[in-house]
């Protein structure tokens, strides 16, 4: 149903993983870890998360290298941004004005 909230977004953590790379643009990207640190999350509940993210096809995972550092960046995806606009659509009509007629 599209009126529903999306199961994959609507998790809290994942909620506030997509609401942050959302709000950095399109085509940007985050470190992991400044994702991790914004968000005050472990690194390990981040990687739990991300992953769901990224098997649904909400985010895209870049690993690299800074130097000799290993480093690791984090995408919405064309498609995680949709998902994201939907989810945000179904929940202000979720959330609107009830007609009391």
């Amino acid at each position: 149903m599209e009126d529903e909230l999306d199961p994959v977004i609507h998790a809290a953590s994942r909620l506030r993983i997509m609401t942050a790379l959302a709000a950095i643009g399109k085509d940007s990207s985050l470190s992991f870890a400044k994702l991790a640190d914004l968000l005050d999350m472990t690194p390990g509940n981040l990687s739990v998360h991300l992953t769901k993210l990224e098997k649904a096809g909400y985010v895209a995972i870049e690993k690299t290298f800074e130097g000799r550092k290993p480093a690791t960046f984090v995408t919405v995806s064309e498609q995680g941004r949709d998902a994201f606009d939907h989810y945000l659509a179904a929940l202000k009509k979720l959330l609107g004005p009830v007609d009391k007629s």
